[in-house]
This record gives C-alpha cells, sequence and structure tokens, in this order.
C-alpha cells in the first residue's frame, strides 16, 4: 500500500470507506478479517478514519437487506473489535439511498451510487479476484460497478440478462426458486419463467444443478460488462485520486463470493496486488491467474496448463476482456501494466 502511493489518497482526519465484500453465509473465499484489520490499522496510522462498507444483493440472500447484511458480515467474522472499524452498509436498508453521477458512457449519461459511500473523502477498494457466471472474473471494476451500486443501478445493469428454462432438463427440484427475489419462476412438472415478474437478476442459472436455466449469452454478458463498467466509472470520477485498489489473488474460486459455500480454487494463490489504476490491477490479476497451472480437481475439470486462459475453460461463451476494453475506452486507465514485487 506504501509503494503504490497510500500517502497521496489518505489525509488526516478524512473519512476512508474500504469497499469489500463480506461474504454470504456459507461461503469461505471472501478475504479475511485479520488481514482487513492490516489495512484499517494502516490508514489509521495515517490518521485516517476508515470504516467498512458494501451495498446489498439484488438476488434474495443474507445480503438482501442491511439488518442480514449485518448480521452475515458479523457472522464471517468483520465485527468492530477484529477489523477495529465500524460497519456501515450503503444505499440504506433497501438499497435505494443513491446520489446521481454523471458519467459520459455507451449506456448511460448518470448512474445511481450508493450516498454514503460518496460522503466519504476517500476509497480503499479492496477485491477478492474471483471467476463470475455473468461477467466471467470479478474484480476492482466488478467491486466498483456491481457493488456501490444502488438497487436501481443494479436493476438497470441486469437488464438484458433473460433467462429461459430447457424443459427436457428440468427435474423440478424447486432450487432456481429459492434464488429468485420476484417470485418470477413457479415450478409444475418443470420451471417456469415469467417475463413480466423477471427483473434479470441471473441468480436462478447457476443454482440449476441440472443446467436446465440458461441465458442468451452474446448480449446478455457483453451489456452487463460494459454498464457495470459505466457505474464503476462514476465512482472513479466522484473521488479522482483519492483511490487505492488492493486485490487479494487468493482461493481464487470459479464463482463470486455471493454463493453461500465456496468452490475449489482454480488454481493455487498467487498473493497480492495494490495499484492506483483499476484497468491494470485487473489486467494484472487475469493474467497471473492464467499463468499458474489449471487445478483439476476444480471447476476446470482437467489440469489446465500454464499459459491457458482458465475462464475461457469456464465461461466460453463469454469474453471477460469486454469490461477491461471499455474501462479503457472510457479512460479509466490502462491494461498496459508492469509488475514490482514486494518482498
Amino acid at each position: 500500500m506504501q509503494s503504490a502511493g497510500l500517502t497521496q489518497v489518505v489525509t488526516e482526519n478524512e473519512l476512508i470507506a474500504v469497499k469489500l465484500h463480506f461474504g454470504e453465509r456459507g461461503n469461505t473465499a471472501y478475504i479475511r478479517p485479520i488481514f482487513i484489520r492490516r489495512i484499517v490499522d494502516e490508514l489509521k496510522a495515517l490518521g485516517g478514519r476508515p470504516f467498512l462498507t458494501d451495498t446489498n444483493t439484488l438476488y434474495v440472500g443474507s445480503r438482501g437487506e442491511s439488518l442480514s447484511h449485518l448480521e452475515t458480515a458479523y457472522r464471517n467474522g468483520f465485527t468492530p473489535y477484529v477489523v477495529n472499524a465500524p460497519i456501515i452498509i450503503a444505499g440504506g436498508i433497501r438499497c435505494s439511498t443513491a446520489e446521481e453521477v454523471t458519467v459520459s458512457g455507451k449506456h448511460y449519461q448518470s448512474v445511481s451510487i450508493a450516498k454514503e459511500l460518496l460522503e466519504a473523502d476517500a476509497l480503499i477498494v479492496v477485491s477478492h479476484f474471483k471467476g463470475h457466471d455473468l461477467t466471467v472474473f470479478g474484480g476492482a471494476l466488478k467491486n466498483l460497478g456491481m457493488g456501490c451500486a444502488v438497487r436501481k443501478g443494479k436493476l438497470s445493469m441486469h437488464s438484458s440478462v433473460r433467462p429461459f428454462v430447457t424443459e427436457e432438463r428440468c427435474d423440478a427440484c424447486r432450487l432456481c426458486i429459492r434464488w429468485c427475489p420476484t417470485e418470477a419462476i413457479t415450478i409444475d412438472e418443470v420451471a417456469h419463467i415469467d417475463p413480466e415478474k423477471c427483473i434479470g437478476c441471473g441468480e436462478c442459472f447457476p443454482s440449476c444443478p441440472q443446467k436446465a436455466i440458461n441465458i442468451s449469452w452474446d448480449s446478455a454478458s457483453k451489456e452487463t460488462q460494459e454498464k457495470m463498467v459505466e457505474h464503476a466509472s462514476g465512482v472513479v470520477s466522484h473521488f479522482g485520486e483519492k483511490v487505492l485498489y488492493l486485490s487479494f489473488l487468493t482461493q481464487i474460486s470459479p464463482s463470486c463470493d455471493c454463493w453461500p459455500f465456496a468452490d475449489a480454487p482454480i488454481v493455487p494463490d498467487i498473493g497480492m496486488l495494490c495499484s492506483r489504476d483499476p484497468v491494470a490491477i485487473d489486467s494484472a490479476s487475469y493474467d497471473l491467474v492464467n499463468q499458474q497451472l489449471g487445478l483439476a480437481d476444480s471447476r476446470l475439470g482437467k489440469e489446465v496448463s500454464a499459459g491457458e486462459d482458465k475462464f475461457i475453460v469456464l465461461y466460453p461463451h463469454s469474453d471477460g476482456m469486454v469490461q477491461l476494453k471499455h474501462a479503457e475506452s472510457l479512460g479509466m486507465g490502462t491494461r498496459k501494466y508492469s509488475l514490482k514485487k514486494i518482498k
């Protein structure tokens, strides 16, 4: 953090938002609270006043509103006594308290960002790099875009996601119903999705063990990634130079920490990255994962050689480069980077 320019971000007595993911109840891959404590202690040593924050989820889960979100954070070890900082769920109890931030995007001219987060003086973005069923991978850009938006923004980002049921595969197990926040799914002999009620959150797709629920991936993933990046650009433009990015390349799971379990890591642990550039840190993270030997006992399903793209093996229907290229086109950073090892 010091090497990456922390003293240029943190000023004495300023409020510092530490944006992270507290992990769904039952998940075990999220960043350990004892590591977050070290970050908080460093911020306090510089005179900053840090707080940990995240927004509520669009889907039904243990972080769907602020009370259960706080309970989940505490259960996963993120208590003020452990992390040495208070926890504030941004966006209000129902994730609707927002400010509009002007952007110059392909899809938006303004985006809705959680108000409490924008009221901080500086931002530390702490991301657990991993795969993601819709955006291919999740790193700093996803933490910024999807993670800082209120419900209105999350809905808009998922508006192109329209799941459908392949009836011959469906065995009416009812697991998908548990993840639908709008009761859009009904079951008789097979599952049915009501297009009028569906908000496109996409959570039913990975919940199906029979792979009976699918999405028109080409448009859904591409548009969602672009919209996510444009929300991220609103956050970055608001804070300007007062942002630092930390990414943990540990327990690199194939799916998001939003799931109530952690799948086997796809590669061995790599380490941590720190940068002032969200595009560069995500690009470096992506490359570092692909430079590793893919683990056969993971969802990869086979040993994937070092240098081969692990995310293409996991998600052949989508292109994770979309978010990096779009962020670069918006002037958020560069995919070119150099790595400096800190011993």
